[in-house]
């Protein structure tokens, strides 16, 4: 039988161990989605744990969980999830009992067994004898009934809640916290029969009030709107841009360098400049004094000492 989970590989000898080691003790070994199940007889779980642990090095208890099945004759299933850290393998353990009849604890051989025995107890009613305290885990103090069980009711007349005038929990009738609204449970896409707020307003766009917003139009249909309207006035069309690929758009190469060359109307012509050549500003300069200047001496002040 495949199945989405991880592929565990199989231990070796183990049907025949555990035929072995149980013997009438074991009542069915079943391999199935890659996972072994066992059913053993419910007065022997405290012993046939023990035996799992110290011979077939089941180490570790993972889980106990309850099952109902109420056409059943014992309604109740207590599975065990066991796992052996050095063999790298799980086993899963089964034990049936009904309302009355109590399931030996397995406290003396895991200790963690004490908690996970009392949420069996708690959402099933399973009876667990020799459990040193065996109360409800997972519900409320004053609890009617264990919520896991398939003919427990889905719908309370009480509920649970703290009072701030109380100061305490107090349980109450089961009363709405909100009215039931009458709601309209058709799209508003495909249109409501009455005006919703704020589709007054709708008359603008030639729209059925309630109707909701137009449907978006194609370009299309813009375009043959608007020859309808009277033909509205269309935008040129964007310029052509100028490129220059060639020297001739660009009024560069020879020709253009040898009408540069040519004398301006006033005579003038270009000269290149003569290294020779001095600027006033640098005869001016060539002429000054080059001793350094003394410094000026600060005038007396008139009317006054110095």
């Amino acid at each position: 039988m495949a199945h989405p989970a991880p592929l565990v590989a199989r231990r070796d000898g183990l049907g025949e161990a555990l035929a072995n080691l149980l013997g009438d003790d074991l009542v069915v070994h079943v391999h199935a989605a890659d996972e072994d199940s066992i059913t053993v007889r419910r007065e022997a779980i405290a012993s046939v744990m023990v035996q799992l642990r110290d011979q077939l090095d089941y180490q570790q208890l993972m889980e106990i969980a309850g099952v109902d099945y109420p056409d059943r004759a014992e309604r109740f299933e207590v599975v065990y999830h066991l796992l052996s850290v050095t063999k790298n393998h799980r086993l899963r353990i089964r034990v049936s009992t009904d309302e009355a009849t109590p399931v030996p604890s397995i406290v003396p051989v895991w200790p963690v067994a004490g908690w996970l025995e009392r949420e069996v107890f708690d959402m099933y009613g399973v009876l667990f004898s020799g459990n040193p305290d065996l109360r409800r885990i997972l519900t409320d103090y004053g609890f009617q009934g264990h919520p896991q069980r398939k003919d427990f009711p889905l719908t309370g007349y009480t509920e649970l809640r703290y009072s701030e005038e109380d100061k305490r929990v107090v349980y109450e009738p089961v009363r709405l916290a909100q009215d039931f609204r009458n709601f309209d449970f058709m799209s508003p896409w495909e249109g409501a029969d009455y005006v919703l707020p704020g589709d007054e307003k709708a008359g603008g766009t030639h729209e059925a009030p309630g109707k909701g917003a137009p449907t978006p139009m194609t370009a299309k249909e813009v375009d043959k709107a608007d020859e309808k309207a009277g033909g509205l006035a269309k935008a040129p069309p964007p310029p052509t841009p100028k490129t220059t690929e060639s020297p001739a758009q660009t009024g560069a190469g020879a020709k253009a360098d040898k009408a540069a060359a040519k004398p301006s109307k006033d005579g003038a012509k270009a000269k290149p400049a003569s290294r020779s050549a001095k600027t006033p500003a640098t005869k001016k300069a060539e002429k000054a004094d080059t001793k350094p200047r003394a410094p000026r001496k600060p005038k007396a002040p008139k009317g006054g000492d110095a």
